[in-house]
């Protein structure tokens, strides 16, 4: 087994079994196999673009071999042929990809700099194991990493080095070849939303909507939520119309009308085309209300039941539904021309028998707003209530939808657009 350095490998000239140099390396193209939690996915060298007479050529090898003579390195293979370009795509380049650009950090969620890449020789091929992204990883690109170690080795020190495995990495800087990431690959998703939106918002302006278009509908959602106005605004204008709308629909009503609401009236307008019927009508009632109004903070988005359904049957359909968590802050209890009658707690049904009706728990008059009550008045009353959610009642009782405390603390403190 052999381990080196990428960045020493850059500028190397490669031999052929008689001893002949076939060119030198500018860059390697290595294949990333699919990343599962079982198993490790290190890249594997696979290609290696070469200059040769002036002229760069992308080639395979056989027999590939790498012997270190201290900080030096000796390619050699059996014979090399060309391939096409396009062959490339289908991977990844380590110096066009990798060395010197960002890549997320998943263990520490984070955007960390590549100053190195560590590889390992071994008798089935040669593969990439981690990055270097610590200090003594550029000063081994700048060559002095020897002098500057000897010289602090005086005064007893030592300088950092930081690896990071390649399983805990993804790279997400594809600007020169027409890649794109994957759920197949992709370790975003096993990031929080709001770790990911960091991520994002610290990206360079083409960068964040590529990683972004790169989730999944329901991820970006939960995504996008997260993300600050300006940055919601960017990638929703900057996706395609198909796209922003799949993800706008995934999302609460109410959240897609906030981010709808600061778009220009155009873009606006088609993506309220391109969504559902249904959910563009939802959002098409929110945009009305002023905001100062409670309507222009309110989530249609509710789960609510007859009286005489069971607690069994409720239950049941929370688990066929999964909602997301906000909604099972309360459950509304609504008559057979939908008016707002009660509303009962999870804490309620989860301590009360299967069989037993919902009037049995049910908390009668329950406190509520008007869709065109001031929004000054929600604070006051969540705080003196102590509720997680208000329903929310048009003039003849019937239920509108609810506000959620969440958005509540959001519009004090100047998040949302009701500033």
């Amino acid at each position: 087994m052999t381990t080196f350095y990428f960045s020493r490998l850059l500028g190397c000239d490669i031999f052929d079994a008689r001893e002949n140099i076939l060119g030198s390396i500018s860059d390697v193209w290595v294949q990333v196999p699919p990343h599962t939690d079982d198993e490790a996915a290190r890249p594997k060298i696979a290609g290696i673009i070469i200059k040769s007479g002036g002229e760069k050529r992308h080639v395979q090898f056989t027999d590939l071999q790498i012997v270190k003579f201290g900080t030096k390195y000796k390619v050699q293979c059996q014979s090399l042929h060309d391939v096409q370009p396009e062959l490339f795509a289908d991977g990844m380049l380590l110096k066009a990809n990798i060395l010197d650009k960002q890549i997320v950090d998943i263990t520490g969620r984070k955007l960390v700099r590549v100053n190195d890449i560590r590889m390992v020789a071994i008798s089935n091929g040669a593969y990439a194991i981690a990055v270097d992204v610590g200090i003594e990883g550029l000063l081994r690109r700048i060559g002095i990493e020897i002098p500057i170690k000897f010289m602090v080795s005086l005064f007893k020190g030592r300088i950092p080095s930081k690896y990071i495995l390649w399983d805990d990495i993804e790279a997400i800087d594809f600007s020169n070849l027409n890649i794109k990431l994957s759920k197949t690959y992709s370790k975003l998703h096993t990031l929080h939303p709001s770790d990911v939106a960091d991520i994002i918002e610290e990206l360079g302006k083409s960068s964040k909507t590529t990683v972004f278009s790169s989730l999944d509908v329901e991820k970006a959602a939960d995504v996008l939520e997260e993300l600050k106005d300006h940055e919601q605004v960017h990638i929703i204008e900057n996706l395609s119309v198909e796209k922003a709308a799949d993800v706008l629909e995934k999302m609460p009503a109410n959240e897609a009308a906030d981010i709808i609401y600061r778009l220009e009236n155009k873009r606006a307008e088609e993506l309220l085309k391109e969504m559902e019927k249904e959910t563009s009508d939802e959002v098409r009632e929110l945009l009305e209300y002023p905001n100062t109004k409670v309507g222009s903070l309110m989530s249609t988005d509710v789960l609510s039941f007859n009286q005489h359904s069971t607690v069994e049957e409720v239950l049941l359909h929370i688990r066929q539904q999964k909602p997301d968590m906000e909604l099972l802050y309360n459950f509304f209890i609504v008559n057979s021309k939908e008016r707002l009658i009660a509303t009962v707690s999870l804490r309620d049904l989860l301590i009360s028998e299967p069989a037993s009706p919902l009037k049995n728990i049910m908390k009668k008059k329950p406190v509520s707003v008007y869709d065109d009550d001031p929004l000054d008045s929600l604070a006051e009353i969540v705080s003196k209530y102590n509720l997680l959610a208000v329903p929310v009642i048009y003039e003849n009782n019937v239920l509108a939808g609810m506000v959620v405390v969440d958005d509540i603390l959001e519009d004090l403190i100047g998040k949302r657009r009701t500033k």
